[in-house]
This record gives structure tokens, sequence and C-alpha cells, in this order.
């Protein structure tokens, strides 16, 4: 799983040739909202160039629209994966389905009320990857903040729309403060905190506090390594640890996905 997903506009071409060499653990192109509609051609053409020479996720315009129907018969063939902005129901999952290649990843961003209600049978539909939170579109539909109080519900919601349907953990917004450190990291780590592995910037200064906070720290490995070392010991019986925490075997399947986390995060973290 990847800890962030840095985004390019598609028709800037100065920005393409150096986002694939920021740190991020992935890339995602864009073709929609970073794009004004007079430069869309031309974005689509850069991408695809882009592409022959880089793996890259490609954020779409809307399902069943005409935009992303060009985007598709321009980029699907070369995308490692797309991003389907604005999905409200499986329909607009299985329209792009039916237009990429088979087995084609795709992460599905919530950005209405309709998306939130919709989220688990979205999550449902064959190919999709992830859901990903998007903030500022959902906070506008809302008419809401974007403190994480008020966004509780709905990261909770796509948490457990996810784990539910048996795909990985959701992808969180981007944070659009870039001269606010502390804010993103803050908001980072309330996403991780309720079940969040990853979160998307939107530029390379955000990407060591996302790898920092969606890394296991240390003090996790160490602590994970301890208890399983104790379950093993005690042949799978409920234990007490020296700290005083119980063991049982919910906590050592906890522990044992937090090392697999571990393994197969990039080699950038912990301590990044």
């Amino acid at each position: 799983m990847h800890r962030s997903y840095l985004f390019a506009p598609g028709h800037n071409q100065k920005l393409l040739a150096k986002v694939f060499h920021a740190g991020a653990d992935a890339v995602i192109l864009d073709l929609e909202d970073a794009v004004p509609p007079q430069a869309k051609h031309a974005a689509r053409r850069l991408v695809a160039q882009a592409l022959s020479h880089h793996p890259a996720w490609v954020r779409v315009n809307p399902a069943r629209t005409d935009s992303c129907r060009a985007d598709l018969d321009a980029v699907a063939e070369h995308a490692i994966g797309i991003r389907i902005p604005k999905t409200e129901s499986t329909a607009d999952v299985e329209w792009v389905t039916d237009r990429v290649p088979a087995g084609t990843p795709l992460i599905c961003a919530i950005e209405s009320a309709r998306g939130v209600l919709a989220a688990p049978s979205i999550a449902a539909v064959p190919g999709v990857r992830h859901l990903a939170m998007g903030g500022v579109d959902l906070q506008r539909d809302l008419n809401a903040g974007n403190g994480n109080l008020q966004t509780l519900h709905v990261r909770s919601h796509l948490v457990l729309a996810s784990r539910a349907a048996g795909i990985a953990p959701p992808i969180d917004s981007v944070y659009p403060h870039l001269h606010d450190p502390a804010g993103l990291r803050d908001q980072a780590q309330f996403a991780h905190s309720l079940g969040f592995h990853g979160k998307s910037a939107i530029h390379p200064n955000q990407l060591d506090i996302l790898h920092q906070v969606f890394s296991p720290s240390e003090e996790q490995i160490s602590w994970a390594q301890a208890v399983l070392a104790a379950f093993d010991a005690a042949g799978g019986d409920p234990l007490r640890l020296p700290s005083g925490e119980f063991v049982d075997l919910p906590v050592a399947d906890r522990a044992r996905r937090l090392l697999e986390y571990a393994r197969t995060t990039p080699a950038s973290a912990p301590g990044c």
C-alpha cells in the first residue's frame, strides 16, 4: 500500500518532468480539476507521453461524460490505474470498467453525499482497489467545515465500507494549505488513526510528513515483534506481557498485520 499519492496537472509539461523524481510512493497525473477546459486535449497527449516512460495513475474526468471517454481512449492502456472522481454509483464504476483493459485497478473518489451513501456498493464492484476521500468537493457539497470532527463520520464510513468489501484501506484527501505542516500532520494522523493507510498530496514538500505518519514507527514494530514472540512461546495461549498488556489471538493478529504492512512499506521509512 502506498503512503503518498502526488498529483501533477496533466497539461503542465514542467511539472510532468519533475513529479516522478519527487519521492512519492505513487504519482497521479491529473486530467480533471487541475486542467482548464481549453487544455484538456494537450493534457491527454502529454500524459500519454509521460506514461510511456513512467508508471502512474491517472485521474480522469467524471464517469459517463464525453471528457472521460476521451481521457480513457487516450491513456487507459498505459496507466497503472485509473482514479474516478466524483463517484456516486456502481453505474459510474461499471461505465469505466467497460472502457479500460481488464484488470485495471481503480480508485473511486467519494466527493458528495450521494457518493458517501453509495460507498459500500461502490467498494464492492470488481476492480475497485481503494475508495478515496475527496475532501474539498465533499465539504462544498455538505456545506461543512474541514476540521477533523466535521469529517469523522465520512472517514469512518469509508473505512468500514472498504473493510466490508474486502478491499485495501481508503486514501485520505489532499491537504490544500501548503504552508501549514502542523495542520497536515494533524489531519494525516487523524485519518490514520481511523484506518486510512495513505494520503494524497499536491506538493512534494508534503511527502515527508505523510511518509512519517503512514509508516510504522520503530516503537510499533518492537511492540508487534514482542507480542508475536510471547504469543508463539505460549503456544497460542492468552498471556500477559511484562507491561501488563493482555495478549490473545486478535491482538496477535493485529501485530502480525502491522509487521506485514511494515515489510511492504517503501524503504524510505520509518524515520524519513
